[in-house]
């Protein structure tokens, strides 16, 4: 009876679901086509990138322990779920709640359920398979709160807790003096804020990254959905140049020329009052260089000053996105105006980066004139096309600072 269980099992849940299992445990919400059942919420307090890779590997652990159980009728080792226990562990250590992390276990059980019943059709194998499930679910879930438990008595954890403490406190404009004592956690005056932003999968290494920085003396480090911030300590009399010097010197080298796979957007805080504005600055830097698709890593104000305004004008950014519209249907004219913006406005070389005559590119720039009553050849119209065309990138990327 139980290898049939295991069989009809095993139909019911086909490969491609086991990618829809790690999405139901939080990453980023369902791939493109998958319909979920039921309310299933993501990490929210983890960004995807550092998470995505974990979660795939603790996804597939999960299922192949879970049908190996289900074949043998012998419940998985503690050697054999040692993994997935240090993979929960991780998330503890990154600042999820154990019962977000619990929950998780259900929630996947909740659609391993779903998919039985609705693929399986004799119901004595259904109900065969229900308590291995439970069963399964109830002893992963115990390990790792055991492990949780264990862990909670380590001074190295606590200290964890209170360094996230002070960078709630510092990042949300309260004083950290709570979670500073007892012992004394030092908390410099000054920081330089970093806000990581992550790009999708080609984040990789993620946590290698995340601990290279923690790893700056006197840091104190945010997670959030994507990516995290940094509050690098500044000595007294530094402007900010020195701190960054000491990031930029421990991010791992990148290839000049190709797009990176995360972005920092800085900023000087030189008081403590100062992080909370410092920060929102340095987040919408942060987003402009993933929206942007940027080839520098650091992003910051006095390189990308017409860049946030454009961002920051949450009112103003969608109408200027709209200026564009008519261009939609004539993909050659907003490539010529693209081209045009780029090189500077430089009829000239538009006109050779396109192969085609200088005639043409001002035949094209006056019905780009027609179509949206905006003259490319005019300073204030180009301006405006220019901020159109930041926006509606913008737009499109999902920017979210």
């Amino acid at each position: 009876m139980r290898a049939s269980i295991f069989e009809a099992t095993w139909r019911a849940v086909r490969p491609d679901d086991l990618l829809t299992i790690v999405y139901t445990s939080g990453i980023m919400g369902p791939p493109k086509g998958v319909e979920l059942t039921g309310n299933l919420p993501p990490y929210a307090q983890l960004p995807h990138s550092l998470v995505e890779t974990d979660f795939a590997r603790g996804a597939k652990l999960n299922v192949d322990l879970f049908f190996e159980y289900l074949r043998r009728g012998a419940e998985p080792s503690e050697a054999d779920t040692r993994e997935l226990v240090e993979l929960a562990m991780d998330r503890l250590r990154d600042g999820t709640p154990l019962a977000d992390v619990l929950e998780r276990y259900r929630l996947g059980a909740v659609f391993l359920w779903h998919r039985l019943r609705d693929s399986v059709g004799d119901e004595s194998l259904l109900l065969e398979a229900s308590p291995a499930l439970l069963e399964y679910v109830t002893l992963v879930s115990a390990r790792i709160a055991t492990a949780a438990g264990q862990r909670s008595h380590d001074p190295r954890w606590e200290l964890l807790e209170r360094r996230r403490g002070i960078a709630d406190a510092l990042l949300t404009g309260r004083d950290p003096v709570e979670w500073a004592n007892g012992p004394v956690i030092p908390v410099a005056d000054a920081f330089l804020v970093a806000v990581f932003r992550l790009c999708g999968s080609n984040g990789g290494p993620a946590a290698a990254l995340r601990h290279r920085v923690e790893a700056i003396p006197g840091v104190f480090l945010r997670l959030d959905t994507g990516g995290w911030t940094a509050l690098v300590p500044m000595a007294r009399g530094d402007d900010g140049t020195a701190a960054l010097a000491g990031l930029t010197a421990r991010l791992p080298a990148h290839a000049p020329g190709r797009v990176p796979p995360y972005w920092v957007g800085v900023g000087a805080a030189s008081a403590r009052a100062v992080i909370p504005a410092m920060a929102a600055e340095a987040r919408v830097l942060a987003e402009l260089g993933r929206c942007l698709s940027r080839r520098e890593i650091i992003c910051r104000r006095t390189d990308l000053h017409f860049e946030y305004t454009v961002a920051v004008s949450d009112a103003a950014r969608p109408g200027l996105a709209a200026l564009l519209a008519p261009l939609d249907a004539q993909p050659m004219l907003a490539e010529t105006l693209e081209t045009f913006v780029d090189t500077g406005f430089n009829q000239l070389a538009t006109a050779r980066l396109l192969m085609v005559h200088r005639n043409t590119v001002t035949y094209r720039l006056s019905r780009v004139h027609d179509l949206t009553g905006l003259d490319p050849h005019r300073p204030a119209d180009a301006m405006t096309l220019s901020a159109a065309r930041l926006a509606r990138r913008l737009e499109s990327a999902s920017f979210a600072p």
